[in-house]
């Protein structure tokens, strides 16, 4: 809005009618028009805007002059975005290699995720990431304090990773501390922290690798939170699981 004002209700950002696909930070944002282009705006602390430098804009400025953007995700102070040619790309707060790039070093502007032009889908939350690839395998990266990457260990990685061998994986959602994914069959299966049921198998016993949540074979999409899980199945009805402590389960 170019200003610092607080809002109540939404308003209209500019007057351009062309924005396809946006994700949300802590205190900033990135998202991508219908031309290709991608652009950012808030808080830049730590070079999350991807504009080369660490200054904060309140108005949507252009990152680069490239029209080859197809989607956005962040994590809270990094952002991952793949390209219509299938590359991962990364920028913001590397600390825990969260960016995918082999090290931890901040980028403040786009630096391309390894060579592999496969990547199909991509989600991120606290200091890690997972995505799939157009083959069906499944990858994480970053941050790995509670087993979230799936990989058997608590080891933090700097690069993608895959979990397991199989190439079935669906539907995916990274949050907080846990990881949840759709098998192309249409099984249920998570990982990480499980303090508040959040993993949904019954118990608050934590994995660090994929574990099958019941046996149906009708779930089709999967969202993951901080302490609770949302998903939906095949005939569109919703199911949820974890803390209801504030109401969030939705359950009365």
């Amino acid at each position: 809005q170019g200003d610092l004002v607080d809002r109540s209700s939404p308003v209209q950002v500019g007057s351009l009618t062309i924005w396809e696909s946006l994700t949300h930070l802590t205190s900033a944002q990135v998202a991508v028009q219908s031309d290709g282009t991608l652009w950012a705006w808030g808080l830049n602390n730590v070079g999350q805007l991807g504009l080369s430098d660490t200054v904060n804009r309140s108005s949507p400025v252009r990152v680069g002059a490239l029209s080859d953007w197809r989607s956005v995700t962040s994590g809270y102070s990094f952002v991952l975005a793949t390209k219509i040619d299938g590359t991962l790309w990364a920028w913001g707060e590397n600390s825990f290699g969260s960016l995918g790039t082999g090290n931890t070093t901040n980028r403040s502007s786009p630096v391309q995720v390894g060579v592999d032009t496969n990547w199909r889908y991509v989600t991120a939350s606290s200091g890690w990431a997972m995505a799939t690839r157009t083959d069906g395998t499944l990858w994480t990266w970053g941050a790995d304090s509670w087993g979230n990457l799936g990989l058997g260990t608590l080891a933090h990685r700097s690069s993608p990773v895959q979990v397991g061998l199989l190439n079935d994986w669906a539907s995916i959602d990274a949050g907080v501390s846990h990881g949840l994914a759709v098998k192309t069959d249409g099984t249920l299966w998570a990982w990480g922290l499980a303090n508040t049921y959040q993993l949904g198998t019954g118990n608050t016993t934590s994995r660090s690798s994929p574990v099958q949540v019941g046996i149906a074979t009708d779930w089709k999409f999967v969202s993951a939170g901080d302490t609770g899980s949302l998903g939906i199945k095949t005939d569109n009805t919703l199911w949820v699981w974890g803390s209801g402590a504030e109401g969030q389960l939705g359950k009365g």
